[in-house]
């Protein structure tokens, strides 16, 4: 009798850790410092306290999840994404709803998720000056940036549409609550464009990517440039004379969401919860200086006072700038981009 206890208790176990060991999935990402900073914030120790197993590859973004889900053949659990492609993908059919029941976002910055993608980090778009071209009087605006009488010099500025507008309507004194109430027109946008053709002439790069801006500054080749938070950080970390200011940022993010078709949905949102928690948040500044989304983050004493100051989504630094507008990029986006490269082909 004992003996066949003994047998029944060792099925049970072995039948629960079958089940546990069920328990998969695959998550894309980026790659390089950014995929590693995720990897030991996030993804490593939601694997030890849940048992799910984490595969982690790496991805060329939306158009992978776009060749999986028209063919039938989804291979990928959780995707990392912009905030903007993800938008677009759901307005595609490629991506599930996520169910907000499971995923806790109470704590979350209303800006910072959406039906089919939940914040995983936060980055600003920021104006970046070379402090040894400006020492003690820095720009404080947009106005300033465009300012260049007050700060002479040499600027780079995006090449493409997405953050480009808005600092030229605050830099034309719109204010900042009313800036997509103003691009949401061909007019306002033309407002912006024509804003942007007046600094053209001192403009020597339009940039197109964050390791292209940050070498820049890194060089010494522009005496100011818009670009991401981070790449900035790293690029001072490196030796470059470079500082910027959140003041009127844009406030974006990157975010996790599932491909329409997921072999593993269920257990991707059981993850996504997982990771979405400030225990887990509150590790990730630790690899890299992009905020979390999860505001609770910031009460749990893993982020001190000083590395919050250098954190875009820390309460002081968020309410200076303005949130990105998923649904002005969803409606204006294509138009927006093809007045933009008829502005910059001039």
């Amino acid at each position: 009798m004992k003996h066949m206890l003994t047998l029944g208790l060792m099925a049970g176990f072995m039948g629960s850790t079958a089940l546990a060991a069920d328990k998969e999935i695959t998550v894309a990402s980026w790659g390089g410092a950014y995929q590693e900073a995720q990897s030991k914030a996030l993804f490593q120790p939601a694997e030890e306290n849940t048992g799910i197993a984490v595969k982690e590859v790496t991805y060329g973004g939306m158009s992978d999840v776009r060749l999986q889900v028209s063919t039938g053949e989804v291979t990928l659990d959780v995707v990392v994404s912009g905030s903007g492609s993800a938008a677009r993908a759901a307005e595609e059919g490629l991506l599930e709803k996520l169910d907000y029941d499971v995923i806790d976002v109470s704590n979350f910055y209303p800006s910072l998720y959406s039906d089919y993608c939940v914040g995983g980090d936060v980055f600003s778009v920021v104006y970046a000056w070379n402090t040894d071209t400006y020492g003690e009087e820095v720009p404080q605006s947009w106005a300033d940036f465009w300012d260049v009488e007050k700060f002479p010099g040499s600027r780079a500025y995006r090449g493409k549409v997405s953050g480009a507008l808005e600092p030229a309507l605050m830099a034309d004194g719109v204010p900042m609550e009313e800036v997509y109430e103003v691009l949401s027109s061909e007019e306002g946008i033309a407002r912006a464009i024509d804003k942007i053709r007046e600094l053209k002439p001192h403009i020597n790069v339009f940039w197109t990517s964050g390791a292209q801006h940050a070498q820049l500054m890194k060089d010494g080749e522009v005496d100011m440039t818009t670009g991401w938070n981070g790449r900035f950080d790293n690029a001072r970390a490196d030796g470059a004379k470079v500082d910027y200011s959140f003041n009127q940022a844009l406030l974006d993010y990157d975010c996790f969401a599932i491909p329409k078709g997921a072999p593993n949905k269920d257990t991707a949102m059981e993850f996504l919860a997982e990771i979405s928690k400030p225990e887990y948040q509150d590790d990730l500044p630790k690899y890299i200086t992009y905020g979390p989304t999860n505001k609770a983050a910031y009460e749990t004493g893993e982020i001190s006072e000083e590395v919050a100051a250098g954190l875009p989504s820390s309460p002081e630094n968020a309410e200076k700038q303005l949130p990105i507008s998923l649904d002005w990029y969803a409606e204006w986006e294509t138009t927006a981009a093809e007045m933009y490269q008829e502005m910059l082909t001039e």
